[in-house]
């Protein structure tokens, strides 16, 4: 009889004792969940099943809860990471018990550790730049609760929007909110952010987080922004004409202008602040098209950048702009390398515990190589975690990394 090739063995699982440094961290979670277990007889904890959803992100063979249960049962498994034996039924009643919110704290201490690899406006400014942004993993139609979208053939789209935090100058994610899918109402894109707003940050945003309002609250709570605006913003109302440096134009910069938006007879209707509007030249584009529909704006080849940074050389803020990519990077990261296109649940508790687990897994990656990785360096890591590339590879591959930096 052949062997089953769905059998997950010892020999397939890599790697454990970099998740096996974090279980002091985990250890505080140990007793979250055990107020109502009043016999005492719990058998999975808080901080097993986070280790467990880290082996699921760590290991590209374990793809699945099943995947999960079925590993929980190697004895490598359970004596490197301290798990029993566990059912498919403790880890789907896990969200009913866990908080998610815990595990902020255990980001916080990790996310210290990180260093800067890159510093963007160094010595013209001072605050952390943020990129904020939402991206969706799409789910089963049959889960009512998800849904979103309803296509041109009547087809129900559901999924779960992932509201992130990432910093640039460190390249980590400090932050996912999970709400439904639908841009709008609690889970709107804008009312996250601003739901979640701190001081002494530069938010970096796309054309979607173009709103005076928004504006007005960040700048309310001590942070900036640095936000596109639509292509078709009113910029006629020109406060200030300034002069635009030999820097700046090799930038691209072809204009630097404060300006008066909004409507001057209604105060919520504008800025309560001096806006300035950097118009920098970049390449036409298109309107993309997905699956008939289109799936992204046109571009007429001028990017116009909102800020309230009046002090920052403009070449400074069409770079900063410039990196707001660098989440759509990390979303990619999340889906296609972490496995995030899978969500091991279908309750949002699971599912944030699964986001935060994500973060967790960045910043360990992050701390692991020492600086930013490339694509060679997650393919490395990943050919290790399945058992065929050796740990001395793998180091003399961060050595190289870290001489090219």
């Amino acid at each position: 009889m052949s062997e089953r090739k769905d059998i997950l063995r010892s020999g397939d699982v890599q790697g454990l004792k970099y998740l096996k440094k974090l279980l002091p961290l985990l250890g505080e979670l140990h007793d979250v969940g055990c107020e109502r277990d009043r016999a005492g007889n719990r058998q999975l904890h808080y901080d097993q099943y986070c280790v467990l959803v880290l082996l699921f992100l760590f290991s590209p063979l374990v793809r699945s809860l099943r995947a999960l249960q079925q590993a929980s049962l190697l004895r490598k498994v359970q004596r490197k990471l301290g798990v029993a034996r566990t059912s498919l039924g403790s880890l789907s009643e896990a969200t009913d018990v866990f908080d998610p919110e815990r595990l902020q704290g255990i980001i916080g201490r990790l996310a210290s550790q990180v260093q800067p690899i890159r510093r963007i406006g160094q010595g013209h400014l001072s605050q952390v730049l943020t990129a904020v942004d939402g991206s969706v993993v799409n789910t089963l139609a049959s889960i009512a609760e998800a849904a979103y979208h309803r296509g041109t053939n009547g087809k129900s789209h559901s999924g779960w929007r992932f509201h992130t935090h990432f910093e640039i100058d460190r390249s980590i994610p400090v932050r996912m909110d999970v709400t439904t899918a639908r841009n709008g109402g609690h889970s709107e894109e804008k009312h996250q952010l601003r739901q979640h707003l701190q001081p002494d940050r530069c938010y970096v945003m796309d054309r979607w987080y173009h709103a005076f309002t928004l504006w007005n609250d960040i700048v309310a709570a001590g942070s900036s922004y640095v936000c596109r605006v639509r292509d078709r913003t009113n910029l006629n109302h020109v406060v200030e004409e300034r002069p635009i440096s030999a820097a700046a134009r090799q930038a691209g910069v072809l204009s630097d202008q404060v300006l008066q938006l909004g409507s001057s007879q209604q105060r919520s209707a504008k800025p309560h602040h001096p806006v300035r509007i950097i118009l920098v030249q970049i390449k036409p584009r298109q309107p993309r098209r997905k699956l008939g529909r289109i799936a992204g704006p046109a571009s007429d080849g001028i990017l116009r950048i909102a800020t309230n940074l009046l002090d920052v050389p403009a070449e400074i803020i069409a770079d900063i702009y410039q990196h707001r990519w660098t989440i759509e990077l990390f979303f990619r990261f999340f889906k296609h390398i972490l496995g995030c296109r899978h969500l091991l649940s279908t309750d949002p508790v699971g599912i944030q515990i699964q986001a935060y687990c994500a973060i967790i897994a960045c910043l360990l990656i992050q701390l692991w190589t020492g600086g930013k990785p490339t694509l060679r360096t997650y393919e490395m890591i990943c050919f290790y975690l399945q058992g065929w590339a050796e740990l001395d590879e793998v180091q003399a591959h961060l050595a190289k990394l870290k001489t090219t930096v």
